[in-house]
C-alpha cells in the first residue's frame, strides 16, 4: 500500500488539519501517518485555543516514522511558529521525501490566525524552496508574494512570484475571487486551469486542507502533478457538493460521501 505523511495541527472538530488529511488519505486508498505540530480547541464557530507541539516532539514524530516506515508522499500544513517551520525544514531535508506538498495554512474559516509573523519569513526562506508545490488561497498568496490579488490577471503574476521563490510547482486556489471556483496551476513553463462551479454552501471547513492531502496522497499512488491536481479538484468538489450540516457555523465536507452512501444503503443515480 503507498503511503502519505500530514505534518499539521489537530482539529478537535475533526473537519480540518490532521483528521481532515487522514479521512481524505484514507478516501483515497493510501496509508495516512501523522506529525502533529500543534492541538487546537476548536469546532464549526471558532478556534478557542492553541497548543503548540515541542519542536523536539515534532522533530522525533517525524524520524519515528521515517526511520521505520517508507513515505511516498508528505503534506504540510498548520505549522504556527517558526521553530516549528525550521525543525520541520531542517529533518525533512535530511530524509529527502520525493514529493511534499505545502499547504500554507495561515487563517482559520473563522479568522483565527494560526500563523505568526515570524513564521512567514521562515517559511518563504526555507520551507518553499524545498516544496514540491504550494497551495495558498487568495489571502495566502498575498501575504506570501506581498502583493493584493484581486484578479485572474493576479493570480498569474502571483503564480510566477510565488514559483521564484523556490518551489517546483505552484496551485493557487481562487475561491475567494467572485465567480466560479477556478484554481491556477504553473509549474515554471505552463499554466494549467482547473475550474469548477461555485456550490452555494457555507460548509466549507477544511476544504484546503482536504485539496492538498488528496493532491498528496495522488502523488503518492504515481500520478503525474496535473493528474494528481485534478484527480483532487474533482475529490474536493464531490466533498463540498455533499458536505455535512454539522454545528452552527461552517461545517465540513463529506471526505467519505461515497463510503457513507454505500454504509447507508443509498443508492446512487446511474
Amino acid at each position: 500500500m503507498k503511503t502519505a505523511l500530514t505534518i499539521a495541527g489537530s482539529d478537535s472538530g475533526g473537519g480540518a488539519g490532521i483528521q481532515a488529511d487522514i479521512k481524505t488519505m484514507s478516501a483515497l486508498g493510501v496509508f495516512g501517518m501523522s506529525v502533529i505540530t500543534a492541538v487546537t480547541a476548536q469546532n464549526t464557530m471558532e478556534v478557542r485555543s492553541v497548543q503548540n507541539i515541542d519542536v523536539d516532539i515534532i522533530r522525533d514524530q517525524i524520524e519515528a516514522v521515517f526511520d521505520d516506515i517508507r513515505v511516498d508522499a508528505v503534506k504540510i500544513g498548520m505549522l504556527a511558529n517558526a521553530a516549528t517551520v525550521q525543525v520541520v525544514t531542517k529533518t525533512l531535508q535530511k530524509y529527502k521525501p520525493q514529493h511534499i506538498v505545502l499547504d500554507p495554512v495561515m487563517i482559520s474559516k473563522g479568522g483565527h490566525y494560526l500563523l505568526q509573523d515570524s513564521a512567514v519569513n521562515a517559511l518563504i526562506k526555507e520551507l518553499l524552496p524545498i516544496a514540491t508545490l504550494v497551495t495558498p488561497n487568495i489571502p495566502e498568496a498575498e501575504v506570501l508574494v506581498g502583493n493584493a490579488v484581486q484578479t485572474e490577471d493576479d493570480m498569474y503574476k502571483a503564480c510566477i512570484r510565488l514559483r521564484e521563490m523556490g518551489p517546483n510547482s505552484v496551485l493557487i486556489k481562487g475561491g475567494h475571487l467572485v465567480g466560479d471556483s477556478n484554481d491556477l496551476y504553473y509549474d515554471g513553463v505552463d499554466f494549467h486551469w482547473f475550474k469548477s462551479k461555485r456550490i452555494a454552501t457555507k460548509n466549507t471547513h477544511g476544504t484546503g486542507c482536504t485539496l492538498s492531502s488528496a493532491i498528496a496522497a495522488n502523488l503518492a499512488k504515481g500520478v503525474t502533478m496535473l493528474e494528481a491536481v485534478q484527480s483532487a479538484k474533482a475529490y474536493i468538489t464531490t466533498a463540498i457538493t455533499h458536505s455535512l450540516e454539522l454545528g452552527s457555523g461552517y461545517g465540513p465536507t463529506n471526505h467519505f460521501y461515497d463510503l457513507y452512501e454505500k454504509a447507508n444503503g443509498i443508492k446512487r443515480d446511474v
